[in-house]
């Protein structure tokens, strides 16, 4: 009986609810339609932008084609032109350097036979010292006998001064006498030479030697004096730089000369900055804790040949 109420009840209201179920449905129905109206505007929105996008990177990807053709063209240009440029200087600048190759050999020997020259005229020297010795013992009066006076009853003196040997053969007699340890025989017999042949090629050479000879035997005193003869008697010889630094090594080794010893050695960097001497007077100044200057600006000499 409960049921069969219920229904009838539910049967009685349904014509009153059905209008608003009905009035609720349309109103969700057109919010759907609008939706649906949203999605649409927004898929052509993005449809257009889309198309918008892809039109502009379109023409992006021709413009940077059209770039890169461009680009193409112009390095070409600058690579044929840059051939041609290099083309037409290289040739100019071999043909230079092989020019200045030869005109560098040219000079070489150029230097070889100056020096060959000078050594020749070294020889010539020595040899017109020993003509000219030998003619003065030509024309000395013959030594007088054994125990003979003179008129007053004086004895009478000895022969000329003369040299014991020509000058070449002196030279390398003492040189001998020298590299075999005999320093105070090698020593008179430099002496010997500067005093017969003091004005030959060799004499600075011998003059240097004696200074050495003192160096090695530690009387730095004479060494010093010496090595002075070298420098002030035969300016710009072979044996400058030698004896410049050998100088400073000698003032080193004599107490309260150290700082004149320095400049010595600073002088041998100035005046022969690529030289072997300047290397080690180099080395002799950073020993004492000093520096080695900035000898750039020297002006560059020409190579001296060695003489031993």
């Amino acid at each position: 009986m409960k049921s069969r109420s219920l229904l009838i009840c539910i049967l009685l209201a349904a014509p009153v609810l059905a209008p608003a179920a009905s009035k609720e449905i349309q109103e969700l129905q057109r919010d759907v339609a609008l939706l649906q109206q949203q999605i649409k505007d927004l898929q052509r929105s993005q449809d257009e932008k889309f198309a918008t996008v892809t039109e502009l990177a379109r023409q992006a990807i021709e413009a940077a084609n059209r770039a890169n053709t461009g680009v193409a063209v112009i390095t070409s240009s600058l690579d044929k032109n840059l051939r041609d440029q290099t083309d037409k200087v290289t040739a100019p600048l071999q043909g230079f350097g092989t020019r200045v190759n030869e005109m560098g050999g040219d000079v070489r020997t150029l230097q070889q036979a100056v020096g060959d020259l000078t050594a020749i005229l070294g020889r010539m020297q020595a040899q017109l010292t020993d003509i000219s010795n030998s003619i003065k013992v030509m024309q000395a009066p013959p030594p007088p006998a054994p125990g003979a006076t003179s008129t007053g009853g004086a004895p009478v003196a000895g022969g000329s001064d003369m040299p014991p040997m020509s000058a070449q053969k002196l030279y390398e007699t003492a040189r001998a006498d020298y590299s075999g340890g005999k320093y105070d025989l090698a020593a008179q017999e430099f002496a010997d030479y500067l005093r017969y042949y003091g004005n030959t090629d060799l004499a600075p050479n011998a003059q240097f030697y004696i200074a050495l000879i003192h160096y090695g035997q530690k009387n730095y005193d004479d060494a010093i004096k010496e090595f002075d003869m070298v420098l002030e008697k035969y300016p710009d010889n072979n044996k400058t730089a030698e004896s410049l630094l050998y100088k400073g090594r000698a003032l080193v080794k004599t107490p309260g000369h150290k700082t004149d010893g320095a400049a010595e050695f600073m002088e041998v960097i100035k005046r022969f900055p690529k030289s072997d001497e300047a290397t080690q007077a180099c080395n002799e100044r950073k020993s004492l804790g000093l520096n080695c200057g900035a000898p750039a600006s020297a002006p560059a000499r020409t190579p001296v040949r060695r003489k031993k």
